[in-house]
């Protein structure tokens, strides 16, 4: 059913139930899930309309990296577009069984999921959000509020999201114009979320980070809408960084602040440090007066850190930002879309976008039914080796070896790397083992369960799936004396092999469990906008059969008596999260020191290692005179407890100055610490409390 012009307008006004009109009845909607144009998976959709009542049966599926979630729906929508009930079945990602269902009446609403059961009276319109529900009840969402009042409506189980047009497009597909809208929807979680309808309001396609579903026959637009969505994404961040990016014509001070010292592993005595352009300019004793011009910030005994490494990113331009947030100026991308990741780096080096700066590896996997589609996928030796020879003149800091990559082909790729100049990290190749990879010349592995898994799989099985997760439970019998274990750590160190263990993202796989704030956020977790609270009380893995609850408990504190160990012999452990970095990269600080770093000593791996490691401690890792202006501050000790890390009050970032508490609401997230006192001299763009 096609809507006249002025019709489908006033639904853009906000002015009108009739916006609700999407589909004939009993009719079929498909889509194909592609990442980087290979595809993945599908979402169909069936609707049956009887008195009255829209049914609609939904099969979305999607494995991309031997995981993806499976869900089945069952919706009944009211001629308003609401849901009056609404199962979801299925598993997750990761495998965890998803059970979720509502129900709608004259008296209320009730709902349970994996965080747990609510119920609620209703007085006025709201829309329950899926925790676990495909990307069509985007749609549905995106048509609620096309006829709310404003283009906003309560949500359920708390909170209001809000639409917004973006842009207007026409498609065109075998001769046949299709014109489109792309919207954003914000309140469900930290970003918008982009779809695209069409006249009918019917959804044409969704588009999140590098995944894009569109409907059936329309795949060859991928590339446009995926990058479509890029920019409007980059319009947003681009305009966050106009408003909250301080830069100041003279010097800048902040006095009567400590500094964390990684040479000593403790604080100096109170001092200014002053920033001149994007250098520290000299560190100078407290008393010592500023000069003409200066802006002035108030630390107030507090703490200045050097900015911190995330050395396990997979970066987006909204991760960039937050990350920067957290005092992370400098991340390790560990494989991305090449083109995607050479624009953002280019915005954030112009100030588009706020961003750390970034070091990149290249993604090296092999084509198999299992591959991640993920940087350059390969079919040979020889393609594997002219994937490294790419890498190394586009200026590469490292390659990463993937899981469908066949490991024979690993010696001559990793030696032709090293001719280079380039070093080689990564996951082990399905079918191999740690100590193959060792023997080949690797210079780093990733993730400390591909080393474990070594020692508990038979040779025959498949690390591509998510077995290389689920076996983990067979660490609570594994003997650390063992001679398979003991073989490992020796070559480790004779090669002085480094080891990043991502030890945050085991800790949320093994002992997430349904209901339960993770251990590693309960220090922000009321800060978070409810949709992340949501997902974050969500199990990662299946626990159905008897008595892996325990399995995965015990496995969890045996992964970390190895690294425990791995420390105590000197095995370089480096930190990084897989998890975005953040307020997770000060996690995996807070366990690094759980294995038996001090906090100063971990507070020293995430900053003046790292810039060593990657070869930049000239210029960071430290705060010193003529290093770059890469610091954060903070109100407490961090040597004492890394926990102050967490509640940042201001980021200097090559001199310009990022206020926390100004931009975490632009995400939905209530900031943790208050900015400090400035005083101001003349500032190019806003700055906030100045005197």
């Amino acid at each position: 059913m096609r809507m006249p012009g002025w019709t489908r307008w006033l639904c853009l006004l906000w002015a009108t139930s009739l916006c609700s009109v999407a589909l004939a009845a009993d009719s079929t909607e498909r889509f194909a899930v592609l990442i980087s144009a290979a595809r993945v998976g599908h979402l169909h959709v069936s609707h049956q309309h009887d008195d009255g009542v829209r049914t609609i049966e939904i099969d979305f599926d999607i494995k991309n990296n031997g995981r993806g979630p499976t869900i089945k729906e069952r919706l009944q929508l009211d001629d308003q577009g609401l849901p009056i009930s609404w199962s979801i079945q299925g598993a997750t990602t990761f495998g965890s069984r998803v059970d979720e269902v509502f129900t709608r009446s004259r008296r209320g609403a009730q709902w349970h999921d994996a965080s747990g059961e609510g119920r609620t009276r209703l007085t006025t319109p709201a829309m329950y959000i899926g925790q676990s529900a495909s990307p069509w009840a985007l749609g549905m969402y995106a048509r609620a509020l096309l006829a709310a009042d404003g283009g906003r409506m309560a949500t359920l189980p708390a909170g209001e999201m809000r639409l917004e047009l973006q842009h207007t497009l026409t498609l065109t597909t075998e001769g046949q114009d299709i014109g489109l809208r792309a919207l954003a929807i914000s309140g469900l979680d930290l970003n918008p979320s982009y779809i695209l309808l069409d006249d009918d309001n019917a959804l044409f396609a969704y588009v999140g980070g590098r995944t894009v579903l569109v409907r059936e026959g329309h795949q060859m637009h991928e590339e446009r809408l995926r990058q479509l969505v890029v920019d409007l994404a980059a319009r947003r961040l681009k305009a966050l960084a106009q408003s909250y990016t301080h830069r100041f014509d003279g010097p800048l001070r902040i006095r009567n602040v400590r500094v964390f010292q990684p040479a000593t592993l403790d604080l100096s005595e109170p001092l200014s440090v002053v920033v001149s352009g994007a250098q520290i300019s000299s560190l100078q004793p407290l008393d010592t007066p500023g000069t003409e011009g200066e802006t002035l910030v108030e630390g107030e005994g507090g703490t200045l850190v050097p900015g911190l490494f995330e050395m396990h990113a997979h970066s987006s331009d909204s991760s960039a930002v937050l990350n920067v947030l957290a005092g992370v100026t400098s991340m390790r991308d560990m494989g991305n879309n090449n083109e995607l990741l050479a624009q953002m780096i280019g915005r954030i080096e112009t100030g588009e976008l706020i961003g750390p700066r970034i070091t990149r590896s290249g993604f090296i996997e092999g084509k198999s039914p299992f591959s991640s589609n993920n940087g350059r996928l390969v079919d040979s030796e020889q393609a594997a080796i002219e994937a490294v020879r790419w890498y190394a003149a586009r200026g590469y800091w490292q390659v990463k070896l993937y899981n469908s990559l066949n490991p024979a082909w690993s010696p001559a790729v990793i030696a032709e790397a090293q001719r280079l100049g380039l070093r080689v990290a990564g996951h082990v190749p399905a079918f191999s083992t740690a100590d193959a990879m060792i023997d080949a010349g690797y210079d780093e592995l990733t993730h400390i369960n591909q080393i474990m898994l070594g020692w508990v799989l038979a040779p025959d099985e498949d690390t591509r799936t998510l077995l290389r997760i689920t076996a983990l439970r067979r660490l609570a019998s594994l003997d650390l004396d063992s001679d398979a274990v003991q073989a490992t750590l020796a070559a480790i160190l004779e090669h002085k092999v480094a080891v990043e263990p991502t030890i945050a993202i085991h800790e949320a796989a093994m002992l997430g469990r349904n209901g339960d704030v993770p251990l590693g956020q309960r220090d922000y977790f009321d800060h978070m906008p409810v949709g992340h609270q949501r997902d974050a009380k969500q199990a990662w893995l299946d626990l159905a059969e008897k008595g892996d609850d325990q399995a995965y408990r015990a496995s969890y504190q045996k992964l970390l008596e190895l690294l425990r160990m791995m420390h105590q012999r000197g095995v370089l452990l480096i930190p990084g999260t897989d998890l975005g970095g953040g307020f997770t990269f000060h996690r995996e600080l807070e366990l690094f020191a759980a294995i038996g770093m001090s906090p100063a000593e971990a507070l020293r791996r995430g900053t003046y290692d790292m810039a060593e490691y990657l070869g930049q401690h000239q210029q960071l890792g430290s705060i010193e005179r003529g290093k770059r202006a890469d610091f954060f501050l903070v109100a407490g000790d961090p040597t004492q407890d890394l926990k102050a890390i967490k509640h940042i009050r201001m980021v200097v970032q090559d001199g310009k100055m990022f206020l926390p508490a100004e931009v975490y609401p632009q995400f939905g997230i209530r900031p943790l610490a208050e900015s400090p006192r400035i005083i101001a001299a003349q500032a190019t763009s806003r700055s906030a409390q100045v005197e």
